[in-house]
């Protein structure tokens, strides 16, 4: 490889030296490549396999190439919602302006879709709010730990199921910035305005690839996601008048932000000039509560609603097993008794190709369904054995 290419790569992923840099991401011929479904992009996108898994290369100029991983970076260290940055690749022999000067190289994130195969799917229709409230939640969660994103729009998103949710996942970054003291109001309106236009024209896009009439096209879909973040908004930000004698309060406020998946950095008490009223003021981060605690009592990495869903089945085992009080007794025997051997059990009935994280939240919820159906508890061994004779019924597209 000539020594105007430079390949910065992080450990625990390839070094990727084997992959022919010096042409042009387009012109690429190698067995190294699979093609996968990806929305529209202004860069060059193409997906390369490795043993540890999929990569995904982003061809682009070498300012806005720093920048997206640079803030990529950020968002990993602040927990935010966006796909892994892996590598950055420069060729110093092309001009740094120029489209085949620089690469990203971010991991894929496995069982997800875009959106335009989410929109065309026939079950469209009843996952319409679950994506507008996912959006929205996308945007707070940035906006929450100070990230600007810029250039919010359909095609710069990644979903996946999330437990009966959808998730959001940010892939470009490259026109983000981070602000440490947080975004003005004016900042976050800026960026619901240029979500609002970006969603408008991703509509116009889907209808016009469909041949239908541009009227047709659901232009108010940006509109809608940006009601939902102010509401979601307010009621994260909002300020709580406690009595002297009612501090008790303070706890619900912050298990009700726990229950939105939110986690509570800290909050501010400030007393009312008499004395007799206190103001209230949470300040929330990311929505991580349920995958922070899963996570701690199992090592497992998940998204937020799967972690909540899975999270209830520890509940489901304590009521079952009662003689114990001792929670981390419990929740240690729930994870190697229960949650481990179902896990892999799960894996190897559903395969590769489905995500076995989210194939046993369907059997929770499926064993849920159930009991209330017939009136009775349904264990997890017959709500399985119902799940494959049903068909597996879940949340697929």
């Amino acid at each position: 490889m000539e020594d105007t290419i430079t390949i910065t790569t992080r450990p625990g992923h390839p070094d990727f030296v084997d992959l022919p840099w010096e042409q042009p991401l387009l012109d690429w011929d190698i067995a190294r490549l699979v093609e996968l479904p990806k929305g529209i992009s202004r860069h060059t996108v193409r997906f390369v396999e490795y043993p540890s898994g999929i990569y995904v290369i982003k061809q682009l100029p070498v300012r806005p190439a720093d920048r997206d991983y640079t803030m990529l970076r950020k968002l990993e260290e602040e927990e935010g919602p966006a796909v892994e940055p892996v590598g950055l690749v420069k060729n110093a022999a092309i001009d740094p302006g120029a489209e085949e000067s620089a690469a990203l190289i971010t991991r894929y994130l496995d069982y997800s879709f875009s959106y335009r195969e989410l929109l065309s799917g026939a079950g469209f229709g009843k996952r319409r709010n679950q994506m507008l409230d996912a959006f929205a939640v996308l945007l707070v969660e940035l906006h929450l730990i100070g990230f600007f994103w810029g250039d919010c729009s359909l095609s710069n998103v990644l979903y996946r199921f999330d437990a009966e949710e959808i998730q959001t996942v940010l892939v470009d970054a490259e026109t983000s910035e981070y602000r440490e003291t947080g975004l003005s109001d004016g900042q976050r309106e800026e960026d619901l305005d240029i979500m609002i236009q970006n969603v408008a024209g991703g509509m116009l896009d889907i209808a016009a690839a469909a041949g239908r009439d541009l009227d047709q096209a659901d232009l108010r879909l940006g509109e809608d996601i940006a009601e939902r973040y102010q509401g979601l908004w307010a009621e994260i930000n909002r300020t709580t008048i406690l009595g002297v004698d009612e501090r008790y309060r303070i706890q619900e406020r912050v298990h009700a932000l726990n229950e939105l998946g939110f986690d509570v950095d800290d909050f501010t008490l400030i007393p009312h000039a008499q004395g007799s009223r206190l103001r209230l003021n949470v300040t929330a981060t990311g929505r991580r509560h349920h995958r922070n605690r899963l996570r701690d009592l199992t090592g497992l990495r998940t998204s937020e609603a799967q972690a909540r869903q899975i999270l209830s089945d520890l509940r489901y085992f304590e009521a079952h097993h009662p003689n114990s009080s001792d929670k981390a007794v419990n929740a240690v025997r729930w994870r190697v008794g229960e949650f481990e051997p179902w896990i892999e059990r799960v894996r190897q009935t559903v395969g590769e190709d489905t995500d076995p994280i989210q194939a046993f939240c369907d059997i929770l919820h499926h064993r849920y369904a159930i009991s209330v159906q017939q009136q009775t508890d349904v264990g997890t061994e017959a709500a399985f054995e119902d799940w494959l004779a049903t068909g597996r019924p879940g949340y697929e597209i």
